[in-house]
C-alpha cells in the first residue's frame, strides 16, 4: 500500500493541453454519417478544440482540378466538399488543424502514393500552380469563414517529410522549397495567419533544428513547431489482419517532449509554441494494443504531464472510421480511435472523458495520480496501475489522505479495467465476430461502459481517508462532492418502514 497525502496548496494550474487538438482519419471520411457521429460523441464527452487529419488536397475531396478552355488546361478550384466538411465540424464546435497535403495528381511531379487511398507524397511539377493553389484556398476559407475564425486555425505544412513513404525521397531540401513556398503563399494572403512545421516522426530530431535554421537564414514564416510521437517498437510479427509490437516505457514520449522542447528553446526561435500534431502507442492501424486497457493505462501518465513541455499533444485518431490500409475488416481490429465501429468506446476513450473531468487546480502529482479541485471546491481524482507484464494479479492500493471540509461527502468512482469499459473482452468471448449483429452491437455499448460505485463518507479533522485499490491495467475516476443533506426536509421519511431495510 502507498500512501498519499494530500495538501490544500494548489501545486500549479492542470493545463488541458491534453484536448486540444485530435486526430482522424482523411478529411474525405467526414463526409460519412457514422464519422460525424462519433465525432460529436467525442466533443461531446471529452470537449477537443482541434482536428487535424491527412488528404485536404487528395482527390477524393477534389478542390483542384483542371479544365480546358478555349483549348488551353487552366486550374479550376471546387470547394464544394471541404467546405461540407469544415462547416460539419464548426456546427460542432470544433476548428480545423490544416495540415497542408497531399498532392493533387494532376499537380504531382511522379507517382508514388502512401495508404489504400493512394496519398500521392511527391513535390508539385509546378510551383507556380502549388502557390495559387494555395493562395486560393486560403482565400476561400477567410472569405466563406472569415479572417478572425481563419486566424484561429493553425496550417501545418504536410506531414512526416522525414520518411520516404511519406514524402519522395525524404529529400529534406525539397521539403524546405515546399514548406517556404507554401508558408509565403499563405502569410502573403493573410500575415495573420499561423504556419509551421516540419510535422516529422521520431528519430530525426536533428530536422528540427535544421529547419529552424533554414527559417531564420531564408527569412521564411514560422509560427509553431510540430512533430509526431508513437512509443512502440520495431514489430514483432506483421500478418495481413494484425501488426504486433512491444512498446518502451511510457517515459520515453514524455522524455522525447522535453528534448524538443529544449532544441527549441536552443534555437533562434525559442518561444515558438510545439505541437504534437499525432501520438499514440502504435503506429500500426491494426495492432490490438489499441484496442485495450492497457492502452488506456499507458498514456495516463502522458496525458497527466505531458502539457509540461508542449502546446498541444493530439492523440491519433478519434475514430475507427479509417481507411489507410483499406476499409476495416472486423469490429475490432487494432485500430487508432478511441471509438470503435458501431459507436461503441474503447477504454481510452474512457480515459480522455475522465481526465475531461478533473478539476483546474492540481494538488498532487505522481506517476499514477493526479489530484486536482475544481472551482466549486469539489476534489477530482484520477488513477491508474499501469502493468506491462503478463499475467493476472498486480493489484496495487493507495491510501489517500485528501483535505476536505469535516462533514459528510459524497464519493463517486468510475472504473475502467480488464472487467468493466471492455468491449474488446466482450467480443472476444463472442467469437471475434468480424460483422456483429445488432443484439451483438447493443451487448458490446452495454459492456463498454465504466463500473459506477458510490458512497457516502464522513470527513473529519479537515481530512478525507481513502483507500482505493486497483486491478491490473484500471484507470478509475473518483470525484469527492460535499454533501447538503436535506433529508430532515422530508416529512415523514422512514426507510425502515420498507420491507427489507
Amino acid at each position: 500500500m502507498s500512501k498519499t497525502v494530500v495538501n490544500h496548496q494548489v501545486q500549479k494550474k492542470f493545463n488541458a493541453n491534453w484536448k486540444y487538438c485530435i486526430g482522424t482519419g482523411r478529411l474525405g471520411l467526414a463526409l460519412q454519417k457514422d464519422y460525424l457521429d462519433h465525432l460529436k460523441l467525442a466533443k461531446q464527452k471529452i470537449g477537443f478544440e482541434y482536428i487535424r487529419g491527412h488528404g485536404l488536397l487528395h482527390d477524393d475531396i477534389g478542390i483542384y482540378r483542371e479544365i480546358e478552355v478555349d483549348g488551353v488546361k487552366q486550374p479550376f478550384y471546387n470547394f464544394t466538399y471541404i467546405d461540407r466538411i469544415f462547416d460539419s465540424f464548426l456546427e460542432l464546435g470544433i476548428r480545423p488543424f490544416i495540415e497542408i497535403g497531399f498532392m493533387p495528381k494532376l499537380l504531382a511531379s511522379s507517382e508514388e502514393t502512401i495508404f489504400a487511398w493512394e496519398g500521392n507524397i511527391t513535390p508539385p511539377n509546378d510551383y507556380n500552380k502549388w502557390t495559387d493553389l494555395i493562395k486560393a484556398l486560403t482565400s476561400h476559407f477567410i472569405s466563406r469563414y472569415g479572417v478572425e475564425e481563419v486566424q484561429k486555425w493553425p496550417f501545418e505544412i504536410w506531414n512526416e517529410p522525414n520518411l520516404v513513404n511519406f514524402w519522395k525521397d525524404n529529400d529534406k531540401e525539397e521539403y524546405f522549397k515546399l514548406y517556404k513556398a507554401t508558408a509565403n503563399a499563405i502569410k502573403e494572403v493573410n500575415n495573420g495567419i499561423h504556419v509551421g512545421g516540419p510535422a516529422i516522426c521520431g528519430g530525426s530530431d536533428e530536422w528540427i533544428v535544421e529547419f529552424l535554421k533554414f527559417c531564420q537564414a531564408e527569412n521564411v514564416p514560422i509560427d509553431f513547431v510540430s512533430r509526431h510521437a508513437y512509443t512502440s517498437k520495431p514489430p514483432k510479427k506483421v500478418t495481413p489482419d494484425y501488426y504486433y509490437q512491444e512498446l518502451a516505457d511510457n517515459t520515453k514520449m514524455l522524455d522525447e517532449f522535453k528534448t524538443v522542447r529544449e532544441l527549441i528553446q536552443a534555437s533562434p526561435y525559442p518561444d515558438l509554441p510545439f505541437h504534437i500534431t499525432e501520438y499514440n502507442t502504435s503506429y500500426s492501424p491494426i495492432n490490438p494494443v489499441h484496442d485495450t486497457t492497457l492502452n488506456a493505462a499507458y498514456l495516463a501518465r502522458i496525458l497527466s504531464e505531458g502539457g509540461d513541455f508542449v502546446d498541444s499533444f493530439s492523440y491519433w485518431t478519434f475514430s475507427d472510421v479509417f481507411e489507410e490500409l483499406d476499409v476495416p475488416k472486423a469490429q475490432f481490429h487494432g485500430g487508432f480511435g478511441l471509438i470503435a465501429l458501431n459507436g461503441i468506446p474503447k477504454p481510452t476513450f474512457h480515459l480522455f472523458a475522465f481526465f475531461n473531468a478533473l478539476g483546474e487546480e492540481q494538488l498532487y502529482r505522481d506517476g499514477q495520480t493526479l489530484v486536482t479541485r475544481k472551482e466549486d471546491g469539489s476534489i477530482v481524482i484520477a488513477a491508474w496501475n499501469l502493468v506491462m507484464e503478463k499475467g493476472s494479479g498486480f493489484e496495487t492500493t493507495i491510501n489517500y489522505e485528501i483535505p476536505v471540509n469535516d462533514g459528510n461527502v459524497f464519493i463517486k468512482r468510475q472504473t475502467v479495467d480488464e472487467s468493466h469499459a471492455n468491449p474488446w473482452k466482450t467480443w472476444k468471448e463472442m467469437g471475434r465476430p468480424r460483422f456483429p449483429s445488432k443484439d451483438m452491437v447493443e451487448t458490446l455499448k452495454q459492456s463498454a461502459q465504466p463500473l459506477v460505485r458510490t458512497s457516502n463518507e464522513k470527513s473529519e479533522n479537515g481530512e478525507l481517508l481513502l483507500d482505493i485499490s486497483l486491478t491490473k491495467n484500471e484507470v478509475t475516476l473518483i470525484e469527492i462532492i460535499p454533501v447538503t443533506d436535506e433529508t430532515p426536509s422530508y416529512i415523514g421519511l422512514d426507510d425502515s418502514l420498507i420491507s427489507s431495510y
